[in-house]
């Protein structure tokens, strides 16, 4: 590459400055830089952005095009197909080089070795990086050189090897070409919801580098320390809540890593390194998005119900627990982890409705809706994932309630017409007594709903589907 022309960075999900490995490299070497954002939603197939995720993106766009502008620079928006959009802008900036960090999706993977041939025949160079894991997918192998299908000794592993260190800032300006190509203004992407919905995003979330650099210090000032004990319990502060910055790339996983590991965060960074596991196991299984890992549970009985989902959804399910969590997804585009687990539980195990309908769902409405992490998260709850929980293990939602929400508080804020329900009765209000309800304004079936299915019963119903599915497989062997 001419160190005189200019060279175009694509932000994908990268959009921060600093430990940006495609924004340091030409920065090191003198180039003027070009950063572009292409949007190409369709080039993701089935696994285009949803709703919360285009809100985020929007803010995030708007913050990184600020900050950008802060150092001389601008960001250049285009609209896709990405090809036809990089071969405009090559064309238009004479660039000689285009810098891009790994997106490991694997529609985008396999876009991304079409992209770098084309460019490369045009005699333009193309350098890629990772910017977004620890380690680079295919490098934590056993001792066979095989993957790993199992969390705790892929996570040792992590623990033998160093994790780089983060790459140098960006300086405070950035080289520009002598001429800017046209953009489009991040607006006319038309992300924002046109009906607004998003006020309770609005209020929860702050998008953006700073955003991102913000709540990893108030993480680490007001919760790390307890985070070991309190990290199941959804009606305190007590998670990073860093996920959609993560997802986003507004800030990077080894910056966590530095900033938390010599505060022996070890519990925290072994959640981290969930998040790798699930990338490694998309990369190697890319067919996991839509099907199970375990194939014995592509011939499961999933129902469907559409009734019973859209009460799931609409946090209607006339469980506490349950609901709070569903609702607290819809309100701000977020949910803490135990209430995803017990939500994802029910809907796969008590009401039989397949793990991909609820992926979905939860991919339309999260901010931090993670191709890898989603549908590996899925995968575990319904038992069908590498490591993944037994089937024959089924929530109660009821005990869970009563364990990490002892005093009602996460449901009482979510769930208001139960926030009168003493703590003893406040996870099931149907079998509280009729004075009890009365006193606290609450009245079955109408104000508040009766649980969409008895536990005992669903969970009998569910191992039978599970024995079924066994003993069906068993057969088919012994008579092939």
């Amino acid at each position: 590459m001419r160190p005189t022309s200019p060279v175009l960075v694509c932000f994908r999900d990268d959009l921060r400055l600093a430990d940006n490995p495609a924004l340091a490299a030409p920065v090191s070497s003198g180039h003027s830089i070009v950063p572009v954002f292409i949007w190409a939603p369709e080039e993701e197939g089935n696994w285009r952005p949803g709703a919360a995720s285009n809100w985020w993106l929007d803010a995030s766009l708007r913050a990184l095009s600020r900050e950008l502008e802060e150092r001389g620079s601008r960001l250049i928006v285009r609209r896709g197909p990405t090809s036809t959009a990089l071969a405009e802008l090559i064309e238009q900036t004479e660039a000689s080089g285009v810098f891009w960090n790994r997106v490991y999706r694997p529609l985008v993977l396999k876009r991304d070795s079409i992209l770098k041939s084309e460019i490369q025949r045009r005699g333009v160079a193309v350098e890629c990086f990772n910017g977004s894991l620890l380690f680079e997918p295919g490098t934590i192998l056993n001792s066979s050189g095989k993957p790993f299908a199992v969390f705790t000794p892929f996570w040792r592993t992590c623990l033998a090897k160093a994790v780089a260190a983060p790459v140098h800032d960006v300086p405070s300006r950035l080289r520009v070409p002598e001429s800017w190509p046209d953009s489009l203004q991040v607006s006319e992407l038309r992300l924002r919801p046109t009906i607004d919905w998003a006020s309770g995003l609005r209020d929860t979330w702050q998008p953006g580098e700073r955003g991102a650099r913000a709540q990893l210090d108030r993480f680490r000032q007001t919760a790390l320390d307890t985070y070991g004990e309190s990290r199941d319990h959804p009606g305190i502060t007590s998670t990073s809540r860093l996920s959609p910055h993560l997802k986003f790339g507004e800030i990077s996983a080894r910056q966590i890593w530095r900033a938390i590991d010599h505060l022996s965060g070890d519990r925290f960074l072994r959640q981290l390194a969930w998040r790798e596991f699930s990338y490694h196991l998309l990369y190697t299984h890319p067919q996991s998005v839509e099907q199970p890992l375990r194939r014995e549970f592509e011939h499961f009985p999933w129902k469907d119900d559409p009734e019973a989902f859209s009460a799931w959804t609409r946090g209607r399910t006339g469980y506490p627990f349950v609901d709070a969590g569903m609702r607290e997804l819809w309100r701000t585009g977020w949910m803490h982890n135990r209430a995803r687990m017990l939500a994802a539980s029910l809907l796969v195990k008590h009401l039989l409705i397949a793990w991909q309908e609820g992926a979905a769902w939860f991919w339309d409405t999260l901010v931090d809706a993670d191709l890898a992490n989603n549908t590996m998260g899925w995968q575990w709850v319904a038992g069908c994932g590498a490591d993944a929980a037994p089937y024959f293990r089924i929530f109660n939602p009821v005990l869970q309630g009563e364990k990490f929400d002892p005093t009602g508080e996460y449901v009482r804020h979510w769930v208001p017409e139960l926030a009168q329900m003493p703590d003893a009765w406040i996870h099931q209000p149907w079998r509280a007594p009729r004075s009890i309800l009365a006193n606290a304004g609450v009245e079955l079936g109408r104000t508040y709903p009766y649980p969409i299915v008895d536990h005992d019963e669903a969970r009998r119903r569910a191992l039978a589907a599970w024995r079924n599915v066994n003993a069906t497989l068993s057969l088919s062997h012994l008579l092939v």
